[in-house]
């Protein structure tokens, strides 16, 4: 058996099992059903050669060329299914329709075996099968899909080699004594269509034909060295010493011959992908040295720009205190300056969830798959959507997550291309995601910039609070007591214009007195005993306090998650912050409004939730944005006679606390503080403060305030 009867039983037995795999890769599709017919019959024209090269029968080379016949025929009817002619059946396969029935007749007619006809029946294979390619290569061109194009190209390639191959191996047919190295490589390819038709990763199969055509290339050129050495340089009696010498010149130049081969592969094959590479490669090297956001922002900026493979991009970062996103950089079309925090709550869970999200892709499947998703995955599709809109021009975006090292989102990376559809290949969100990664790190350790000078400011605070103790607080107490015998009864009887004189002193002296103390809570060290605390307990026990108060007919509310988890606080200062919070919110809002204390779990892992809000929402007249970037700096107020240090003072406890708490507002709609813990497993809770040992806290009602 020679070397060609071999190979042809080698590659038919490949070929029909490539068309079996592509039968048992689930429920096959009329592509797919298409190409395991198509396989099949390259198998079997393979299996005639073989047989007929082993038995030397004509009835094997008549066999070879019906199989020949219908090759073209399954291979348009492929082509024809991966990009379909809209409307109309394709001229090329009514013409090859034709065109079958006298190919057929020449097969089995008596002349079979002259060259004339072998002839026309290798024009006929050849020549359809390069005008179905061109055809397929010009209906991808014509996708406005650049995903679409992208695929069909590759598919194109692919089979004008595999049909270069096969035309180089067919040879044989027609008198033309070649090496079997077409069907070897025809295999290959044929192996290549297949796992086009299966994977949707379009880089996976870029990935395999780089693999592929590096190890090639390698092989020969290893191949020519040894060649070089062993057959040309040294005979049959210096052999040994020549292939010593080939394997040592081999493993010296391996390495870096297999660098610069893939490295030449990598540009033809993913010139596009490279681009994107090398920008956000000099981008992350770049924000390693970077510790100011405007800085980042600008290398991000000059990063997607270099790309040329975008037409806008925007770059919102979590404003300090609150839920919304402001705007920090930007290209192209102009995207709003801020988003609202609790309107894009939906799209914001699910990029903490996953990472990045390819809007296009998304509002795609939602519409092919609505019959495959139950209602409440298509509600929640439909709700992330929705939540996109507030992105303007970044709508159909690849939008990436920003997050920081406790894994909370504290921005968003939007690129467009809106000049063809499916713009980015995974591998590219994923060189995306590595540049937003980078991001979260400069983010993250700005905050720890700021921390540290926040720690310094506050060393300063405390010895100025230390001076302010002994500075103010005699001097105080003097006056207070020197003003409280001035009002005594058995003292001088004042006139009723000193009287008054002297109330305003005692009034004006506790306030300062007040002031001193919030400088003094702000400026020492946390005190306090975190624990596993049940933040409905809390909320409830802090409602009680409240309700016997006046609250001028605004009603307080409870919203309490029946199933919350337990939180790790400090229940005493987590009742000094809601009681802050819920202040505000009865100041702020008007008589008959209402302030709502509600309580959620946020989805975590396996476990259950990681964390839990508890939220103070009122139905004032909201606050402005220039006033809420200003919210937790000391001493900013707009009381008239407020010190602007009760909301420092609770965001600096929910901090110690493990937590943080967020803000969001509109104006003329109302605002909303809420407060965000860490969750304990720890099934014992600490007591509620003011709670009596061994009674539980009484049934969750709603708490009203006296109208």
């Amino acid at each position: 058996m020679d070397l060609r009867t071999r190979t042809s039983l080698f590659c038919g037995a490949l070929a029909l099992a490539i068309a079996a795999s592509i039968l048992l890769r689930g429920r096959a599709r009329r592509a797919q059903l298409l190409f395991a017919a198509f396989a099949a019959d390259i198998g079997l024209w393979y299996l005639a050669q073989w047989l007929y090269h082993f038995v030397r029968s004509e009835v094997w080379a008549v066999f070879t060329a019906l199989l020949a016949v219908l090759l073209p025929q399954f291979a348009l009817h492929l082509f024809e299914a991966v990009v379909p002619a809209r409307g109309r059946t394709s001229t090329l396969l009514r013409v090859a329709g034709v065109l079958v029935v006298p190919m057929l007749v020449l097969v089995l007619s008596p002349k079979n075996m002259h060259p004339l006809v072998r002839g026309a029946i290798f024009l006929y294979v050849f020549g359809l099968i390069a005008a179905g390619l061109w055809t397929l290569w010009s209906r991808g061109e014509r996708s406005p899909s650049r995903e679409t194009q992208r695929r069909v190209r590759f598919l194109a390639i692919v089979g004008a080699l595999a049909t270069a191959f096969s035309l180089a191996d067919f040879l044989w047919f027609i008198g033309a004594p070649l090496p079997p190295v077409g069907a070897v490589l025809s295999i290959v390819f044929l192996f290549l269509l297949a796992e086009s038709l299966v994977r949707k990763r379009l880089v996976d199969l870029y990935d395999i034909l780089g693999q592929l055509l590096v190890s090639t290339a390698l092989a020969f050129c290893l191949a020519g060295i040894f060649y070089v050495f062993v057959v040309l340089v040294g005979g049959f009696n210096t052999m040994y010493l020549n292939a010593v010498l080939a394997a040592i010149v081999i493993l010296v130049l391996f390495e870096p011959l297999r660098d610069r081969v893939q490295a030449y592969t990598n540009r033809a094959l993913f010139r596009e992908r490279v681009e994107v590479e090398r920008a956000v490669q000099h981008a992350r090297r770049e924000l390693l040295h970077v510790l100011e956001i405007d800085t980042m922002m600008q290398v991000v900026t000059s990063a997607i720009a270099a790309t040329r493979r975008a037409t806008g991009f925007a770059v919102w970062s979590r404003e300090a205190g609150s839920t919304d996103l402001v705007l920090g950089a930007s290209l192209g079309a102009d995207p709003p300056p801020r988003i609202d925090g609790a309107t894009a709550r939906p799209l914001l869970e699910r990029l903490t969830e996953r990472g990045s999200l390819v809007l296009e892709t998304m509002a795609r499947d939602a519409v092919e798959r609505r019959e495959e998703l139950s209602a409440r995955e298509l509600e929640a599709e439909h709700r992330v959507l929705a939540a996109a809109e507030l992105l303007g021009p970044h709508r159909e975006s690849v939008v990436v997550a920003i997050r920081g090292d406790d894994g909370a989102l504290v921005g968003l990376l939007a690129i467009t291309d809106d000049r063809v559809k499916d713009a980015y290949s995974s591998e590219e969100v994923a060189l995306f995601e590595s540049l937003a990664s980078q991001m979260g790190v400069v983010f993250e350790n700005s905050r720890q910039h700021g921390r540290l000078q926040e720690q310094g400011r506050l060393a300063a605070l405390g010895q100025m609070a230390a001076g302010l103790a002994h500075e103010v607080k005699n001097p105080l107490g003097a006056i207070k007591g020197a003003a409280q015998l001035l009002r005594e009864p058995e003292g001088t009887q004042l006139e009723p214009g000193a009287q008054e004189f002297v109330t305003i002193i005692l009034e004006e002296v506790a306030r300062l007195d007040r002031v001193v103390g919030s400088v003094l809570d702000y400026a020492r060290p946390s005190r306090g005993e975190p624990g596993a605390v049940d933040a409905n307990a809390v909320v409830r026990r802090t409602l009680q306090v409240l309700a016997p108060d006046r609250h001028e007919g605004v009603e307080l509310r409870t919203e309490l998650d029946a199933a919350l988890p337990l939180v790790r606080a400090d229940a005493e200062k987590l009742r000094q912050v809601l009681i802050n919070l819920v202040l505000n919110a009865v100041q702020a809002t008007p008589p008959g409004g209402r302030v709502t204390v509600s309580t959620r779990a946020w989805p975590g892992g396996q476990s259950g939730a990681d964390r839990i809000d508890v939220a103070v929402s009122d139905e004032g007249p909201g606050i402005a944005p220039e006033v809420r970037e200003h919210l937790f700096v000391p001493f900013f107020s707009t009381k008239e006679r407020g010190t602007g240090l009760g909301l420092a003072i609770s965001q600096r406890m929910v901090t110690d606390m493990g937590g943080r708490i967020e803000v969001s507002s509109r104006e003329g709609a109302g605002s909303t503080f809420r407060v965000v813990l860490p969750a304990v497993s720890d099934p014992t809770p600490a007591p509620p403060p003011g709670a009596r040992p061994r009674r539980e806290e009484p049934a969750a009602e709603p708490a009203r305030g006296v109208p």
